[in-house]
């Protein structure tokens, strides 16, 4: 458990730094929670491991003034970088707890909708957490997660790992150990929400691309920050594999960079239910 929110302390300064280009490249993945989630004008909305505010911050302009969104983070430098976006952009139904998401200091039956954006596969109990998430959800609320398929059909992915294989061999992971690819395999997340007592659940295959207007030395110098895995991996090398390595991956993802810009075709998984 420490090791996971340990990672996610580290590698929290740099998801502010690049919290403008996450907000663009996965508000496909905010537009599905919202829709399977069914959340409308006036609900009060769950986002567990809502990371620097998305997609809180998005939905609670869809709830508007009569709703209202909170927006929970494990690690503080989120919740605090998320609090700041929304002073920023002048949103003001939005609140804010840091909270782990097996342990919700809510009452029962609080919120209309619960939401997960890419957060569910890094809880060390998955089953626990959604049973938490259903027991602050009001009956017949839904919860929505949103998870990554398999690596193989995300280049965002498989591009980065083929070229530093090539220099620091990767460990076989453990498949149900915390990671992003944790509920790549249809069927195994709607399997933790069926577990933990969610009904009508449902899953689809979201097929989007990851787009943003940035370069490819800017896609690296994201990837290679917020990633505590490839941090770690780099700091083993020397600069200068360090620099050849950031050419080498910049020239394995020039076809995803049409006029320079970033578009990744990619498949995510969006699991959804309810609460009886």
């Amino acid at each position: 458990m420490n090791d996971v929110i340990k990672e996610w302390r580290e590698s929290a300064q740099y998801w502010a730094k690049h919290s403008a280009t996450i907000r663009t490249m996965f508000a496909p993945l905010t537009r599905a929670l919202i829709e399977h989630a069914e959340i409308q004008e006036g609900q009060t909305v769950l986002d567990v491991a809502g990371g620097p505010g998305e997609p809180s911050l998005t939905i609670a302009e869809i709830v508007g003034p009569t709703g209202l969104v909170t927006c929970t983070d494990a690690v503080a430098q989120m919740v605090e970088t998320a609090r700041a976006e929304a002073e920023r952009r002048g949103i003001k139904n939005v609140r804010f707890q840091q909270c782990l998401a097996g342990d919700l200091p809510f009452p029962d039956n609080s919120f209309d909708a619960v939401v997960s954006r890419l957060g569910v596969m890094f809880f060390p109990d998955a089953v626990a957490a959604t049973r938490e998430m259903l027991r602050v959800a009001r009956p017949g609320g839904r919860l929505a997660f949103v998870v990554w398929h398999k690596s193989e059909l995300n280049p965002f992915s498989y591009v980065v790992t083929n070229v530093m294989d090539q220099h620091v061999k990767s460990q076989a992971a453990d498949p149900d150990a915390p990671g992003a690819f944790r509920f790549a395999e249809p069927g195994k997340l709607t399997n933790v929400m069926t577990e933990a007592g969610a009904v009508d659940v449902k899953e689809a295959i979201l097929k989007f691309e990851i787009a943003a207007p940035i370069s490819r030395s800017e896609f690296w110098s994201m990837r290679s920050q917020t990633s505590d895995t490839l941090r770690a991996k780099l700091n083993q090398l020397s600069g200068a594999e360090q620099s050849q390595i950031a050419d080498e991956v910049e020239q394995a993802v020039s076809e995803f960079f049409p006029q320079d810009q970033m578009k990744f075709p990619a498949q995510m998984i969006v699991a959804s239910g309810k609460k009886f």
